[in-house]
């Protein structure tokens, strides 16, 4: 295709010297935060996994299988790790449904990450749909704790309904600072929904940033990701700074099945993190 994969911001290396090999790992706490959504803090047996925002985890419940998941908690705290977790299937029920105490499995940190040194000093663009917010949260935390090293930081978040947003709370904390711009809207909602209406690209032409040099990041359900890098290159954003992150099905975390192969790529080697200069031409295509 002569497609050329960017080079990827350094990340720190799988924890364990078998990546193979899950760590045993303890719940600490589960915050529940939807109906079929829940927030694991995982405290590692053997200590500290230092991770990068964007990156993830190979969880394992025993008994059930094991699932990539997205870590998304606080760079800052290696010692305390949160993946927020959709119940969907076999493994991700059974951890959801673990409880303080219980133990699983571990492995990782695998995957590219936001390219938050390369957005130092430039205005930075946030887009989130559904349950992307996860993966983008340990960025916007990292942003938020050095703000003064960036320039404007706009967020915007959507989901299908009020009650299918993700961190209300910290989203009402984010939107209630003078150093960063904030936009949460619905698909649809009810008479006592009183924030927008209406699918995330429709926010963006609100935002104010420096289209000539700002970073975006997006992530959330592809058909979105689409729409959003189309708008935000359309405004005079260069494809090479804007970045979307991927979800294929992941077996093993460390490129060795070909499960999550896209193109000529392998999400969990690869990305899962790609600039939309690399993946522009390959999401023209609906097959894979």
């Amino acid at each position: 295709m002569g497609l050329t994969l960017p080079a990827a911001e350094p990340a720190p290396a799988p924890a364990s010297a078998d990546p193979m090999l899950p760590r045993l790992a303890r719940v600490a706490r589960v915050r529940r935060e939807l109906a079929d959504t829940a927030t694991l803090e995982v405290v590692p047996a053997a200590g500290e996994m230092p991770f990068a925002p964007g990156q993830f985890n190979m969880l394992y419940a025993f008994g059930a299988g094991e699932v990539p998941i997205s870590l998304s908690g606080d760079p800052r705290r290696p010692d305390r790790l949160l993946h927020t977790i959709r119940a969907v299937g076999d493994a991700t029920r059974a951890l959801c449904a673990l409880r303080p105490g219980q133990a699983l499995g571990i492995r990782g940190p695998f995957g590219t990450p936001w390219p938050l040194q390369a957005a130092r000093g430039a205005d930075v663009v946030v887009v989130g749909g559904g349950i992307g917010l996860a993966p983008l949260r340990p960025a916007i935390l990292a942003l938020l704790g050095e703000r003064r090293a960036f320039g404007r930081l706009a967020i915007v978040y959507g989901a299908r309904a009020p009650q299918s947003l993700l961190f209300r709370r910290e989203l009402e904390r984010w939107r209630g600072r003078l150093d960063t711009e904030v936009h949460v809207t619905v698909d649809a909602a009810g008479a006592g929904w009183r924030g927008r209406v209406g699918v995330v690209t429709e926010a963006l032409p609100r935002l104010r940033y420096d289209a000539s040099s700002a970073v975006a990041l997006v992530c959330g359900p592809e058909v979105m990701m689409r729409f959003a890098a189309r708008e935000l290159a359309a405004s005079g954003l260069p494809p090479e700074r804007i970045f979307l992150s991927l979800e294929r099905n992941m077996k093993c975390g460390v490129s060795l099945c070909g499960h999550c192969q896209f193109g000529p790529v392998l999400v969990c080697r690869d990305g899962p993190v790609f600039s939309y200069a690399f993946l522009e031409p390959l999401l023209r295509h609906r097959e894979l």
